[in-house]
Protein backbone atom coordinates (compact mmCIF):
# COMPACT_ATOMS: atom_id res chain seq x y z
CA UNK A 1 0.00 0.00 0.00
CA UNK A 2 1.47 3.23 -0.80
CA UNK A 3 1.37 6.40 2.08
CA UNK A 4 -0.50 9.26 0.92
CA UNK A 5 0.99 12.43 0.09
CA UNK A 6 1.11 15.26 2.79
CA UNK A 7 -0.45 18.35 1.23
CA UNK A 8 2.48 20.81 0.36
CA UNK A 9 3.54 23.21 3.35
CA UNK A 10 1.57 26.60 2.84
CA UNK A 11 3.92 30.27 3.47
CA UNK A 12 4.30 31.90 6.84
CA UNK A 13 6.77 34.57 5.48
CA UNK A 14 5.69 37.18 2.85
CA UNK A 15 7.06 40.03 1.19
CA UNK A 16 5.32 43.30 2.60
CA UNK A 17 2.94 45.23 0.60
CA UNK A 18 4.53 48.81 1.81
CA UNK A 19 8.47 48.08 1.75
CA UNK A 20 8.38 45.29 -0.24
CA UNK A 21 10.80 43.30 1.99
CA UNK A 22 10.97 39.39 0.87
CA UNK A 23 9.77 37.55 4.61
CA UNK A 24 9.33 40.52 6.22
CA UNK A 25 5.54 39.77 7.10
CA UNK A 26 4.26 36.92 9.80
CA UNK A 27 1.04 36.12 10.46
CA UNK A 28 -0.18 35.66 14.43
CA UNK A 29 -3.41 33.86 14.48
CA UNK A 30 -5.83 33.77 17.54
CA UNK A 31 -8.20 31.45 17.60
CA UNK A 32 -9.70 31.33 21.25
CA UNK A 33 -10.46 35.50 20.18
CA UNK A 34 -10.79 34.79 16.59
CA UNK A 35 -8.40 36.95 15.64
CA UNK A 36 -5.32 37.00 13.25
CA UNK A 37 -2.65 39.91 12.42
CA UNK A 38 -0.30 40.16 9.56
CA UNK A 39 2.61 42.81 10.52
CA UNK A 40 5.62 43.79 8.62
CA UNK A 41 8.99 43.24 10.67
CA UNK A 42 10.92 46.29 8.93
CA UNK A 43 8.00 49.16 8.33
CA UNK A 44 5.94 47.84 11.33
CA UNK A 45 2.62 48.32 9.01
CA UNK A 46 -0.04 45.76 9.79
CA UNK A 47 -3.48 44.15 8.91
CA UNK A 48 -5.84 42.76 11.34
CA UNK A 49 -9.02 40.64 10.50
CA UNK A 50 -11.32 37.88 11.63
CA UNK A 51 -10.09 34.18 12.47
CA UNK A 52 -11.34 30.84 12.06
CA UNK A 53 -10.07 27.28 12.47
CA UNK A 54 -9.86 27.49 9.05
CA UNK A 55 -7.51 30.51 8.66
CA UNK A 56 -3.98 29.94 7.41
CA UNK A 57 -1.15 33.00 7.46
CA UNK A 58 -1.62 32.68 3.77
CA UNK A 59 -5.14 33.77 3.90
CA UNK A 60 -4.18 36.89 6.38
CA UNK A 61 -1.43 37.94 4.16
CA UNK A 62 -4.29 37.60 0.84
CA UNK A 63 -6.69 39.71 2.10
CA UNK A 64 -4.08 42.11 3.34
CA UNK A 65 -3.20 42.47 -0.02
CA UNK A 66 -6.93 42.44 -1.53
CA UNK A 67 -7.23 45.17 0.93
CA UNK A 68 -4.53 47.46 -0.53
CA UNK A 69 -6.04 46.65 -4.03
CA UNK A 70 -9.36 48.21 -3.04
CA UNK A 71 -7.94 50.52 -1.36
CA UNK A 72 -6.01 51.39 -4.27
CA UNK A 73 -8.96 51.11 -6.49
CA UNK A 74 -11.30 53.20 -4.16
CA UNK A 75 -8.63 56.35 -4.29
CA UNK A 76 -8.37 56.16 -8.21
CA UNK A 77 -12.33 56.74 -8.26
CA UNK A 78 -12.89 59.23 -6.09
CA UNK A 79 -10.79 61.46 -8.52
CA UNK A 80 -12.87 60.39 -11.22
CA UNK A 81 -16.28 61.00 -9.17
CA UNK A 82 -17.87 64.31 -9.25
CA UNK A 83 -18.43 65.74 -6.28
CA UNK A 84 -21.56 65.31 -4.26
CA UNK A 85 -24.60 68.06 -5.27
CA UNK A 86 -22.42 68.38 -8.55
CA UNK A 87 -24.46 67.43 -11.82
CA UNK A 88 -22.55 67.00 -15.17
CA UNK A 89 -24.60 68.89 -16.65
CA UNK A 90 -23.75 71.84 -14.29
CA UNK A 91 -19.97 70.88 -15.39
Amino acid sequence: MVAPKKPPKLDTEFACPFCGLPDAVGCFIDLKHRFARASCRTCQESYATRANALTEPVDVYSEWIDACVDANEGVAGRRCRPRAGVHEDDV
